[in-house]
């Protein structure tokens, strides 16, 4: 596209400020900015920014209060590791095993985001939080695909595939692609993890101006996990799914460090249940938390962020004297293929934008590079829960925070959601799980470890133990390995001591 039509197109969008460095940039500098102009539609452009700054604008006006409207989910829609008997789990994970046998399950990670607040300047996957082995999130996860694969084809004697698809952005692609390529796809076959890219939209100012990055190039973001549906269609994603003959997908983020991939007992819930949408959930820790909650609000079930609830309403409990809006959200979830494509092909353009004011770094109208300390932009995001109302039939899936739910957010030094968090989270359940299959631990001098069968969530484990989810997707399997031996800690138990 020449220079002519792209000014000619920012001028129907309104945005052809950008264009006033021009002059002074190079052949080279030039064309790229022409080939990111050239992929700006003039009426999309126009109307992003508009409903930016509006957005913005409108966010000091009251919100309508969602309490008088809201109600929780229906107990007959809800599972729960918690409440269930042993019988019912069971037969739920053999369900889950059994589509996992004919490879009708697949995964998908949403790995879009830096890893900005941990202060690194790669995606978060590659993050290592300081466990024995050194493993990162991404090895983790690979290797927890590898063993529900041999646990599924050990029961069914079959040969079986997830495929794991990685939703990355702009600023995650190569870095991942790469990370994956020297590390061998960490065992799994390079054909069945499939990368693809979300959209990047463009960030505005506060007076619905698009805001320049550099001299020639605007800044960009990704637009949220929930632009998910869009890049499934852009990255042909979707009809990969199909010809694999995928479908149901366990969809989750990267940074909780003990998140089931394929969870067998979630998929077999959702399955039994026919549900084309579902949703893990953490019991609330205390009323304030801030986390969103799954409830509905007007007989449509949406995630209502914790800003959006006023404390009286967050304290209100059942007659039990549970909570009553106690279903955490912690953006793991089920969706069968069938849904996610609906959701691509006609309801796409009616999700929620959400505002996100961010301290954009930007050129000022001199050319100069300026770093803002206060925010003075908007960046428009969509959430990937935002699809539950279009449901036909949702449920929710309780599962216990300490064995599922442990997230990475922030460097450490910060209360919560740190690499030490996270790290303690994971050793504490091996240690569960090794002291469960009848193991005890001795210190480097043979000296017995008193042991310790219920933590503190801030309490590290008496011993060190790490187990490698190729010996143990959950805790299974480990009485042959740890019976009645004495473990020296720490301990990392890997494949080659099986």
């Amino acid at each position: 596209m020449s220079f002519e039509e792209t000014k000619a197109r920012l001028e129907m969008a309104g945005q052809d400020h950008v264009l006033q460095f021009w002059s002074g940039l190079s052949t080279d500098e030039r064309d790229t900015f022409l080939t990111e102009l050239s992929q700006l539609e003039p009426e999309e452009l126009k109307e992003h920014c508009r409903r930016a700054a509006e957005a913005a604008n409108s966010q000091s006006t009251s919100e309508d209060l969602l309490d008088q409207r809201m109600e929780p989910v229906p107990p007959e829609f809800i599972g729960s590791v918690r409440k269930t008997d042993q019988r019912t789990l069971s037969g739920w994970e053999n369900e889950g095993v059994s589509q996992i046998s004919k490879s009708k399950v697949a995964v998908l990670l949403l790995a879009g985001g830096q890893g900005t607040r941990l202060g690194v300047p790669y995606p978060k996957g590659m993050y290592s939080v300081g466990l024995p082995s050194g493993k990162t999130l991404y090895q983790i996860q690979a290797e927890r695909i590898q063993k529900v694969q041999q646990l599924a084809d050990q029961k069914h004697g079959s040969k079986c595939t997830v495929p794991w698809y990685i939703m990355t952005s702009e600023f995650t692609l190569e870095p991942t692609e790469r990370f994956f390529k020297e590390h061998h796809f960490f065992g799994l076959n390079p054909s069945d993890v499939i990368m693809f890219e979300q959209r990047m939209i463009p960030a505005v100012s506060f007076d619905g101006k698009v805001i320049l990055e550099k001299k020639g190039k605007l800044a960009m973001a990704p637009d949220g996990n929930g632009g998910l549906y869009q890049a499934l269609v852009d990255s042909k994603a979707l009809e990969d799914m199909e010809k694999r003959g995928v479908q149901y997908l366990h969809v989750y983020c990267v940074d909780n460090i003990l998140v089931k991939m394929a969870d067998p007992v979630f998929i077999g819930f959702c399955v039994q249940k026919d549900a084309d949408c579902g949703a893990k959930v953490v019991d609330k820790a205390y009323p304030a938390e801030p986390v969103g909650v799954v409830c509905r609000v007007d007989g449509v079930y949406q995630v209502v962020e914790y800003s959006e609830i006023q404390p009286e309403t967050a304290e209100l409990r059942g007659p039990g004297g549970e909570l009553l809006y106690s279903a955490g959200n912690i953006c793991n979830h089920f969706f069968t293929r069938d849904f996610l494509k609906d959701i691509a092909e006609n309801f796409c353009h009616q999700l929620k934008q959400h505002v996100a004011l961010k301290k954009v770094p930007f050129v000022d109208g001199e050319g100069n590079q300026v770093k803002p300390t206060k925010p003075n932009g908007i960046k428009m995001e969509k959430f990937v829960f935002d699809v539950f109302q279009f449901s036909r039939k949702f449920v929710a899936f309780e599962v216990l925070r300490e064995e599922e739910f442990s997230p990475l957010k922030n460097a450490d030094g910060a209360p919560l959601d740190t690499p030490s968090t996270a790290r303690r989270s994971l050793l504490a359940q091996h240690y569960r799980w090794a002291l469960a299959a009848g193991g005890s631990f001795v210190n480097s001098n043979e000296e017995p470890i008193a042991p310790k069968h219920s933590l503190a969530r801030d309490e590290d484990p008496p011993a060190v133990c790490e187990i490698s989810p190729l010996v143990s997707y959950f805790g299974e399997g480990l009485e042959s390995v740890v019976k009645q031996k004495a473990l020296r800690s720490p301990l990392v138990l890997d494949g080659k001591m099986v």
